[in-house]
């Protein structure tokens, strides 16, 4: 029996992507590992999206190529968003992998590898590195799977691939295609059989998933597929929270607000990438909304849902960004208050119009910028989990925390971690925890042992 490692970069599609190979694997025979010195296999699944994220791919599996000097029959595979960008660029510093398999066909691993090991077995003529980079009709259909013999507290459920918009920094059109949406009577399956394997939670996922089916299906009674989506997985019973992302601000129509306010189990959380506070970087980064027009978004939602909790993106260092466009960008998160982001230093892409801009930020001024967002955003955040001091929060249970002996961890509606003393039997409940401490990032708490019978008037659900 085949053992595979799999190693997952970036995001949560990623992850999901992972995931779904896993599956089919086992079904076919091989055993998943967690630990890549048991591996007889490792995939490397890869992100494009930042710099970083390449060159640790690429030390990975240059780190790899000891083990296929000791052990020739060790296999290397590099796939995801990385192979689909860089092909067979990657053999010129990579010349030992044996696999290369883009963001559409992760459904043909298991095949791949099949005829890789019965090669080596000698069945057959060793091929040189096997890619397959093509491009494949309903391809967005394949990530459905999900290991059914145990239970997931939370899962991602993808719904669509590709993206239409081209921000003129990203790299993903690129790297995932057009925008493929999957059929909505086979996402509601998916959730149905997750719920009655006792998920709780999911998490929707689409590089632009505010935009799902939006060629494919029609708008109803005033509502985009998407909303009309959120609604059929709102009825699904056993499921008890809806999350999703990652949206694009143009996505938010009244439909999508107003489902904030209609929905009980859609959580009061969201991320709304930002990018930038100026009007003109937005507009050189190709984002089609303006400053004002993300601020009534933000306004709208907190209408609807007065407790909602928001995330964001940010780039900073973006060429041509003086310091008088940061400081717009500055003054923004300083009004908007946001609980969470993820601040980027800009970093070119090759193949996208932003890396052959002129006016191009120097690194250290990149790094200040983004320490003064980060400070912005600890004292905010900070300030936000205090405010739940000493009072009780609905939490999902999704196991033991990292550290301390009976310590347990779930999060809030709005996404924030507590952590608490617990029992294994409390895994995948949503039980009340009293708010008795709070760091920057993380809640702590003792769960209220009355339940939810007789609510205390302090209890609220973020």
């Amino acid at each position: 029996m085949n053992r595979v490692y799999i190693k997952t970069y970036g995001c949560q599609m990623n992850e999901r992507d992972s995931d779904a190979v896993a599956h089919l694997l086992r079904s076919r025979g091989y055993s998943i590992v967690n630990d890549e010195n048991e591996a007889d296999t490792v995939l490397l699944n890869t992100c494009s999206v930042r710099d970083q994220a390449e060159q640790k791919a690429i030390g990975k599996a240059g780190y790899l190529r000891k083990r296929k000097k000791q052990n020739p029959n060790f296999i290397v595979g590099i796939m995801g968003c990385m192979a689909q960008n860089r092909g067979t660029e990657l053999l010129d510093r990579l010349p030992d992998l044996d696999l290369i398999v883009g963001t559409q066909k992760f459904h043909r691993v298991p095949d791949l590898l099949d005829n890789l090991i019965q090669s080596m077995e000698g069945q057959g003529p060793r091929p040189s590195t096997l890619v397959d980079l093509d491009e494949e009709e309903k391809s967005q259909n394949e990530i459905r799977h999900h290991d059914e013999s145990k239970s997931q507290v939370s899962a991602f459920v993808s719904i669509m691939q590709g993206c239409n918009m081209r921000c003129s920094f990203c790299i993903v059109p690129k790297t995932r295609g057009d925008e493929r949406a999957r059929p909505m009577d086979d996402i509601i399956e998916e959730v149905k059989r997750l719920a009655g394997n006792g998920t709780k939670e999911v998490t929707l996922l689409g590089q632009i998933v505010t935009s799902y089916g939006q060629r494919e299906f029609p708008t109803l009674d005033g509502k985009t597929p998407f909303v009309q989506l959120l609604e059929k997985i709102n009825d699904i019973e056993g499921l008890e929270r809806i999350r999703f992302t990652s949206p694009h601000p143009r996505g938010f129509r009244k439909d999508l607000v107003q489902a904030y306010r209609d929905l009980p189990k859609l959580c009061e959380y969201v991320h709304l990438p930002l990018q930038s506070g100026s009007d003109p970087i937005l507009k050189k980064m190709k984002r089609p909304y303006s400053v004002d027009r993300y601020r009534r978004i933000v306004q709208s939602l907190r209408e609807a849902a007065p407790e909602m909790y928001f995330s964001t993106d940010v780039i900073v260092g973006f060429p041509g960004e003086t310091e008088e466009d940061f400081e717009a960008t500055r003054q923004l998160f300083e009004e908007l208050r946001f609980d969470m982001a993820f601040i980027f230093k800009y970093s070119p892409r090759s193949g996208t119009p932003a890396a052959e801009m002129e006016d191009q930020v120097p690194q250290e001024e990149k790094e200040r910028r983004n320490q003064v967002l980060l400070d912005i955003l600890g004292r905010h955040s900070l300030a936000r989990n205090q405010e739940l001091i000493g009072k009780t929060v609905e939490i999902l249970v999704e196991g033991p925390a990292r550290k301390g002996e009976g310590m347990f961890m779930g999060r809030t509606r709005g996404f924030r971690k507590v952590i608490f003393p617990g029992r294994e039997r409390q895994i995948g409940e949503l039980i009340p925890v009293s708010i008795d401490s709070a760091t920057v990032s993380t809640l702590f708490g003792q769960p209220v042992l009355t339940g939810f019978d007789s609510l205390d008037p302090n209890l609220i659900a973020v």
